[in-house]
């Protein structure tokens, strides 16, 4: 999966998608581009990372907040 460091406008590669789907991590593994040549993996803030479209990643995968809400129901 690829997404785009906001502040760099640099596309990402996510190493471990569980990091994105998951709602208690503040981070992603991913891998940048810079030019032609792939970069070593490091972590990026989710908050920084948005869908290529640049579309904000969903609440549920963002906001922890969110899942204990539906778990007090």
């Amino acid at each position: 999966m690829y997404l785009k460091h906001v502040t760099t406008g640099d596309l990402v590669e996510v190493i471990d998608l569980q990091d994105v789907i998951n709602p208690y991590s503040t981070t992603v593994l991913a891998r940048g581009f810079k030019d032609e040549w792939v970069q070593r993996a490091e972590k990026y803030l989710k908050s920084e990372l948005a869908f290529p479209s640049g579309e904000e990643l969903p609440g549920c995968w963002t906001k922890k907040e969110f899942h204990e809400r539906i778990a007090a129901y």
